[in-house]
């Protein structure tokens, strides 16, 4: 398995990402939108999740496909971001059709970041409109570190950021991950400049270091953040139904947990929505199932550190950035 041509979610043929953000509030919106609606799952490990339409994405449940999955900062006033996406699709028709109507599948996920450091003090909620903007901003290239949802996100130690990596692999399917890393917990070994997930690093997207000699120690866990949760998406171009988009969502936590310590906690609300855009059937269910799951879980990690690892220092930061800390 190697990296897709950008490294990026959108490698994943007709995905489009989407960031939005305003520096003083600190925070933004990042939107993953498709050329045609696409089967979405979701599963959730955090304890404190924050959430819109995440029990429509159950396999038994009527709809199976979403047109756009939103992440979000704002903890749960940026749920409002979904409702700004949603209005812009439907304003160009597209959505779940009834009768007459559309009705835009938009579920959402957001993080807390009201702590940051940034101007928390409007009167009319900015995240419907930066949904939008996030929307009108989707390409298949777009930056990461302090960008969208990753705008004001932290870590236990260090500035988080968003983060994306995609893989193809030997049975011609793409994967990729797209996420916004605030974590409770360390994303570098106790205080060093070494990723979590460096074993798992391709072409030193994330400084080169490799693992630390350090691996095994405990002192990251008891350094944690008061902003927390990780949300995420993962991505594929093959056929999968509801039920495999799900497996898929729930193998990718594994990259969580590799990349981030501790992860899944009862204070984060980590949690990973799953794409599939069907442009490819699987040749063996059982076996293809399996192998997109562990690209999934790689692609993660890496995205994770790739996010860190990228953010810029911004005025009144509560955190360092892994740069200015370790270049």
């Amino acid at each position: 398995m190697k990296p897709g041509p950008n490294n990026l979610i959108t490698d994943v043929p007709g995905l489009r990402v989407g960031n939005a953000q305003d520096a003083t509030l600190k925070s933004g919106v990042t939107v993953l939108t498709a050329d045609q609606p696409f089967t979405a799952a979701v599963h959730v490990m955090g304890g404190a999740p924050g959430t819109r339409e995440t029990d429509a994405l159950a396999p038994d449940r009527l709809v199976q496909e979403a047109n756009a999955l939103v992440l979000s900062g704002g903890s749960a006033l940026g749920l409002d971001a979904a409702s700004g996406v949603a209005d812009a699709l439907r304003a160009k028709g597209l959505g779940f059709q009834v009768g007459s109507q559309y009705v835009p599948i938009v579920p959402a996920a957001i993080l807390f970041d009201l702590l940051n450091g940034g101007n928390k003090d409007w009167v009319q909620n900015p995240y419907n409109a930066l949904g939008r903007q996030a929307l009108e901003n989707a390409s298949e290239i777009f930056d990461l570190g302090t960008q969208g949802a990753g705008t004001g996100a932290t870590t236990a130690t260090l500035k988080g950021g968003l983060g994306s990596a995609s893989l193809t692999l030997p049975t011609g399917h793409t994967v990729g991950a797209l996420v916004a890393v605030n974590a409770l917990g360390s994303a570098t070994v106790d205080d060093s400049a070494h990723f979590w997930a460096a074993p798992f690093e391709i072409d030193g997207e994330f400084g080169d270091l490799g693992p630390s000699p350090k691996t095994g120690h405990t002192a990251a866990a008891t350094k944690l953040s008061s902003h927390n949760t990780t949300i995420a998406i993962v991505a594929t171009d093959a056929a999968l139904t509801q039920a495999q988009a799900t497996r898929m969502a729930v193998a990718a936590h594994d990259g969580m947990a590799r990349a981030l310590v501790p992860s899944h906690t009862p204070f984060d609300g980590d949690l990973v929505f799953a794409a599939a855009t069907g442009a490819k059937p699987l040749a063996d269910p059982i076996a293809d199932t399996l192998t997109l799951g562990h690209a999934a879980a790689l692609c993660l990690s890496r995205a994770i550190a790739r996010g860190v690892h990228s953010a810029s220092a911004a005025e009144n930061d509560t955190l360092p950035t892994w740069s200015d800390r370790f270049s």
